[in-house]
């Protein structure tokens, strides 16, 4: 049965996809699981285990969501600490590091999250696409939660102004 504060899911929603070289295996199966689900997907890499810096991919992929070029993103790395930090220094990025269900419909109902930031070093390909999926169908539940991200959007206009 589906829960009431979830909408049916979007199709051919975009989503760029990024990892380190600790994620690189994990973000192969996050892009066969969009594609197959018939999301458009930009697959920034990395796609093999030579080390990487973070704040590269980070920044590439919450760049692309930040502008509109992208719906959605999902940034991959050992434990997707270093990507959620970097992710969020972008305007209009709100991403979520999430371990379980439960968070992942959290971030999308209350906080409006836009990046997915995944640990490869915790997770498993089961539990992987039942995450994905949940925080991909969950919509945002607005009233009180839209109040609370236009204060934090409000902070970020500020906050770069001066």
């Amino acid at each position: 049965m589906m829960r009431p504060w979830r909408k049916p899911r979007d199709t051919n929603v975009r989503i760029i996809v990024g990892a380190d070289h600790q994620g690189y295996l994990i973000r192969e199966m996050v892009v066969g699981l969009l594609s197959g689900l018939g999301h458009t997907v930009e697959d920034l890499g990395t796609f093999n285990a030579v080390p990487v810096d973070y704040p590269d991919i980070a920044a590439k992929v919450a760049q692309q969501v930040s502008r509109g070029q992208a719906d959605r993103g999902i940034l991959v790395g050992g434990t997707g600490l270093g990507m959620c930090i970097v992710a969020n220094k972008f305007p209009g990025v709100r991403a979520a590091l999430c371990h379980d269900e439960l968070i992942a419909e959290m971030s999308r109902r209350h906080n409006d999250a836009n990046i997915l930031c995944l640990a490869a070093d915790i997770l498993h390909e089961q539990s992987l696409d039942r995450l994905i999926q949940v925080w991909l169908d969950t919509a945002f539940d607005g009233g009180r939660h839209l109040r609370r991200v236009e204060k934090i959007n409000a902070l970020e206009r500020k906050l770069l102004l001066g």
